[in-house]
């Protein structure tokens, strides 16, 4: 997770580490180091700011949130100071300090946050959360309705959206690059890395699979695994779930068609990667921590396959 932290904080370009900075005072606690002040109009309230964003705590690995592993930018909501709970420092506040073209490291204080709001303090942190952030674009209320201003932001994120499509193949061309792989490349456009040849024969369409796996972006981050002990190292650990292989009936269950392709490639005991376009993954309309048009790398061992009667196959739309 550090060195993801280091790629991101990379990626905002103008922000420098924390600790390198000279941060002034302000209401309420709150800390902060305008990095560039492009000189436009800063946000009132009533106004959208579209913002790139990492969110650290004062822990260790402490990666909390970052718009560069989705890709695309957040909306922040500049909200009245008469809203209940808003004071003088808070989130909110960091927001009415930037306009479009803006970047800045502000450090939240949690202390002051839980004294003036009643709510506990969050355990992610021990005294306060930072937030780097860079202004996109600034949405501009003023006599606009809220339906108007909406539209613009709606055709904002169509242009964002066609943006990462057209991205999306460089991007899996760099990440092969990168790690200096050599893929198989079916019809599909999926493509794959034997590490190790497994024995016997290869699942069919019917055939239950037992299978343990990883699932990352190409940025490298990870967005699910059932391997407890990676899951807590990359902070995705969910002490409600059951870290085992996970069982699907190839063809059948639901999941990914570049797992149901995939998967038939496979003998039982191999271990490869599987590199997956968004056109046989998540598709336009990306799911939870994936974005739309993202290609997906999966680190996947084919631990069992039990022989199933031979069906025809149902429709393979929906997310592993």
């Amino acid at each position: 997770m550090k060195k993801s932290i280091l790629f991101l904080s990379a990626a905002v370009g103008l922000l420098a580490t924390t600790s390198c900075q000279n941060f002034k005072k302000g209401d309420g606690g709150l800390e902060y180091n305008i990095v560039k002040d492009a000189g436009a109009e800063k946000a009132q309230p009533g106004d959208l700011l579209s913002v790139d964003m990492i969110v650290t705590s004062d822990r260790k690995d402490s990666l909390l949130q970052s718009t560069y592993d989705i890709g695309l930018p957040q909306i922040v909501n500049i909200a009245p100071d008469s809203i209940p709970g808003l004071y003088a420092g808070d989130y909110n506040s960091m927001f009415k300090m930037l306009g479009e073209g803006d970047s800045a490291i502000f450090r939240l204080d949690l202390d002051t946050m839980a004294a003036k709001t009643g709510q506990p303090k969050p355990e992610f942190a021990d005294k306060y959360a930072t937030f780097k952030v860079k202004v996109r674009k600034h949405f501009k209320k003023g006599d606009l309705t809220d339906s108007a201003m909406y539209a613009q932001v709606d055709e904002y994120f169509k242009t964002e959206i066609e943006t990462l499509k057209q991205a999306e193949e460089g991007k899996l061309a760099n990440y092969i690059a990168k790690n200096k792989l050599d893929p198989k490349k079916t019809d599909s456009g999926l493509q794959y890395v034997v590490k190790e040849e497994g024995s016997g024969n290869k699942p069919a369409l019917g055939d239950t699979v037992v299978v343990n796996y990883t699932g990352s972006l190409v940025s490298g981050t990870i967005f699910d695994t059932n391997d407890a002990d990676v899951a807590k190292k990359e902070n995705v650990f969910n002490p409600m779930r059951q870290y085992e292989p996970i069982r699907f009936r190839v063809g059948h269950d639901p999941v990914i068609q570049g797992w149901t392709e995939g998967l038939q490639l496979l003998s039982k005991g191999s271990k490869a990667t599987l590199l997956v376009p968004s056109s046989i993954g998540y598709g336009e309309r990306g799911g939870g921590k994936i974005p739309p048009y993202a290609p997906l790398v999966f680190d996947v061992e084919l631990v069992d396959i039990v022989p199933g009667p031979k069906e025809a196959p149902a429709d393979s739309t929906a997310a592993n």
